[in-house]
């Protein structure tokens, strides 16, 4: 059984910067899929120093306010249906951190942020953590992302975040930078990566722009043309991403894995921060 988060998360305490991560999350069948995803976010697993605790930003919690969850024990949220019943099913038992919660509250300072205690883990949370931390035996806390503000506002709002990472808490950031499910080739999800020539020529540039550090025309996504406005036709998913980079900092790099397509119109690119 997990310790209480009490017992592991101590904000005081400072530790080795921990690193950042953005996973694309994809299907939530990969909570109990095998695939080279999966894989992909196992082996980056295996290169993370062990965490106090996890501050997760999901693309599945998109309300108004920044919100974070203050449960000791939040629940698995299944928020999807016409999946298999064992993904209905699924469990992910880890522990909150009230404390977290409060501190990280606490520090973006925003008259628009609450804890709340109705949320819990969704499947952008839950689905990527399982395989992180298998053994649930880190505590979680998820955070909302505040669907009235543009993605300038989230980009600043992630650095006053930054001393966490100095407190041993992993940022983590679940989303998919190419994310249009209207589009989605249902026949060609499960084979070989595939992606229309707008995902493909998106990919291309964020991918650039990003390791380039060319984080304004990321801001400013919405006028880089049509195959971006195809790729991103909301901005849930992509939003993640930014909040990640707003924590990088001048020293650390960005090595991108799990980089492939899938039905044409959803992007895994994952990326972990770090410095090296």
């Amino acid at each position: 059984m997990p310790s209480k988060p009490e017992e592991i998360f101590d904000l005081k305490k400072r530790t080795d910067r921990m690193p950042l991560l953005f996973l694309g999350h994809g299907s939530p069948m990969n909570a109990i899929e095998e695939n080279e995803f999966v894989t992909g976010f196992r082996n980056i697993s295996k290169t993370l120093p062990q965490p106090s605790a996890v501050l997760c930003i999901s693309a599945h919690w998109f309300v108004r306010g920044t919100h974070f969850t203050v449960q000791e024990k939040p629940p698995t949220i299944h928020d999807f249906y016409g999946f298999p019943e064992e993904l209905s099913h699924f469990q992910y038992p880890a522990n909150g951190s009230p404390v977290l919660a409060k501190d990280a509250k606490e520090l973006v300072r925003s008259a628009f942020s609450a804890l709340d205690d109705q949320w819990g883990l969704d499947h952008g949370a839950w689905s990527v953590l399982t395989h992180l931390f298998p053994k649930a035996d880190v505590p979680v806390v998820q955070m909302s992302i505040d669907y009235t503000k543009d993605a300038e506002y989230h980009f600043e709002l992630a650095s006053r975040l930054s001393a966490l990472r100095d407190r041993g808490v992993l940022i983590l950031g679940s989303g998919n930078i190419i994310h249009n499910l209207r589009m989605l080739d249902f026949q060609r999800i499960n084979g070989p990566e595939y992606g229309y020539d707008w995902a493909l020529e998106t990919r291309e540039s964020i991918n650039q722009l990003m390791l380039e550090g060319d984080y304004s025309s990321l801001l400013d996504y919405e006028k880089l043309g049509k195959s971006m406005q195809l790729s991103v036709p909301t901005p849930e998913h992509y939003l993640p991403l930014i909040y990640i980079l707003g924590l990088k900092r001048k020293e650390e790099t960005i090595r991108l894995f799990n980089d492939k397509l899938v039905g044409g119109s959803i992007s895994m690119t994952s990326a972990i921060i770090e410095r090296t």
